[in-house]
């Protein structure tokens, strides 16, 4: 939010609505302004956040120029500050998302590679159904998370937009400079424009919400699968062995999925979040009461449970151990009947995962 301030400042100079020396001032203050959360917080039940904040931050320009602290946040307003706040922290974090799933998928690919010729049981309703390969199993997943990279990379670039409207949503504050002022604002947070505001058109959120939880939900689904290959009574898979992972504090014996327990907790948690940033796209008129008011945090929480389940699920497949002679064994004990080699179209449906991930990956395609 300091970050948004001084730079409105600066991009109010620049288009000659404010002295260049003021904007200085109030520029240097934001850079290395400190704030009572606590005070915020409290003071902030009175309306919106912004308010003490804007409040906290005046008297910090005041203490150096009380002639700077008159132009601090002019012409904003407070969902102006909030919502590109909120953006603000949102690029970087869903970069990260994308960061971890990209080494979640390669995992994948490279499980896919070197086990294309592997066979072992499929499973439908649980139970032992045909024979397969681990590769054809993995190439799934990464199918999976093929689509969710460029989803969520679709949806980061589309909500990690400048919002700018001023108190109705029109810049009025601004008059003819309102475009200048708009673009020279986005230049310095290195945000695209909208010249469209969106205090109450909430869709960016609720769609990068629901493709956050999807991926999330991908991770769930191979966490799901490993550590049902995990369970001694199969035991085709396994998590590394780490010290102080996977452990029982009570039962020695034991060895537990604790990488898939993240991901399969984060892949629960996920849908209602996302449920509640659709639930949201119903504001009144111009500014809503009570949906945006919660939204930075309900993104925070989805993100995190995301990249939380993605950076589990990216650590058990880099590390994961395949047991080629179990699944040898439990498709001869399992398939008695059925033929060891009939793999169908699976080699070729590898190769088409891979490709899928290859062209998801590649330099070009990320927004």
């Amino acid at each position: 939010m300091a970050r948004f301030e001084g730079a409105l400042a600066r991009a109010s100079a620049r288009v000659g609505l404010v002295p260049a020396a003021h904007a200085e001032i109030i520029s240097r203050v934001c850079e290395r302004a400190q704030f009572d959360a606590a005070a915020l917080a409290r003071e902030g039940r009175a309306g919106t956040l912004a308010i003490p904040f804007v409040k906290q931050l005046t008297a910090q320009v005041a203490a150096v120029s009380s002639e700077a602290a008159r132009h601090v946040h002019a012409g904003a307003t407070s969902q102006d500050v909030i919502d590109t706040g909120t953006v603000l922290c949102l690029k970087p974090a869903c970069a990260r998302v994308a960061e971890l799933t990209v080494q979640l998928g390669n995992g994948a690919a490279e499980l896919a590679r070197r086990h294309a010729a592997t066979p072992t049981a499929a499973r439908t309703l649980l139970q032992p159904a045909l024979p397969v390969t681990f590769g054809w199993k993995a190439a799934v997943w990464l199918s999976m998370l093929a689509r969710s990279l460029a989803g969520t990379r679709n949806a980061a670039s589309s909500a990690c937009i400048l919002q700018f409207g001023g108190p109705s949503g029109t810049l009025s504050s601004f008059g003819e400079r309102a475009g200048a002022v708009m673009e020279a604002l986005a230049q310095e947070l290195g945000l695209p424009a909208s010249w469209v505001p969106w205090h109450s058109a909430r869709d960016r959120f609720a769609r990068l919400g629901a493709e956050l939880a999807i991926l999330a939900g991908v991770a769930g689904k191979i966490g799901r699968d490993v550590s049902l290959l995990m369970q001694p009574e199969v035991g085709e898979a396994a998590e590394a062995a780490k010290a102080g992972r996977g452990g029982s504090s009570s039962m020695p014996h034991k060895r537990n999925p604790a990488l898939s327990m993240l991901a399969l907790e984060a892949s629960q948690r996920a849908p209602a979040l996302a449920a509640t940033l659709l639930a949201q796209l119903t504001p009144e008129h111009e500014r809503g009461l009570g949906q945006w008011q919660s939204q930075w945090f309900t993104l925070r929480e989805l993100v995190c449970a995301t990249a939380s389940g993605t950076s589990a699920m990216a650590d058990a497949l880099e590390g994961l151990e395949v047991n080629v002679k179990a699944m040898r064994a439990n498709l001869a004990s399992l398939l008695k009947d059925q033929p060891q080699d009939a793999f169908g179209a699976a080699g070729a449906m590898i190769e088409r995962a891979l490709g899928e991930w290859k062209a998801a990956t590649s330099p070009g395609t990320a927004p």
